[in-house]
């Protein structure tokens, strides 16, 4: 039987402890993800960070369509995954997004959990940098309005 996601019991990672803003998603590992050894294909874990991604995204006011309606898409143009252990079909995994860096680039850490036994099974990071719609220039400082909605959630 899966914890209940209020009991969910983790220490905070040093990546957790560094973060400035963090939101998590919790995903039931479907069939279609899986190997004929009921497994998670590693493949899938890109599709499980990118939900965290979003969700992150969506805290601070700033998802995909709203960057798009700022005038600049966020490429990734760096991403890393370190596998730990394997999910496996039926599991409920729990996926961290910790934002990390927002002044240049856009810099998430992630962490995925299995959530009943609150083992790690991936740890991963992101970068994506702002491009400018209109002329395809890549900025060397993150926009105005990301930066703005970043530290008012800093407070």
């Amino acid at each position: 039987m899966t914890k209940p996601a209020e009991s969910f019991d983790i220490k905070p990672s040093k990546m957790a402890k560094k973060a400035l803003i963090s939101a998590f998603v919790d995903i039931k590992v479907p069939f279609y993800d899986v190997d004929s050894m009921r497994v998670v294909w590693h493949g899938h874990y890109v599709k499980y960070i990118e939900d965290a991604r979003c969700e992150l995204l969506d805290k601070l006011g700033y998802n995909y369509l709203a960057m798009e309606e700022s005038g600049y898409i966020w490429p990734i143009v760096d991403m890393r995954l370190k596998y730990v252990a394997s999910a496996k079909f039926g599991n409920t995994v729990r996926v961290f997004a910790h934002l990390l860096e927002y002044e240049s680039r856009m810099k998430i850490e992630y962490e995925v959990y299995d959530l009943e036994s609150s083992v790690i099974l991936n740890k991963a990071h992101t970068v994506q940098v702002a491009v400018n719609i209109a002329n395809e220039e890549m900025q060397f400082e993150s926009p105005s309005v990301f930066v703005d909605k970043v530290t008012k959630q800093l407070g």
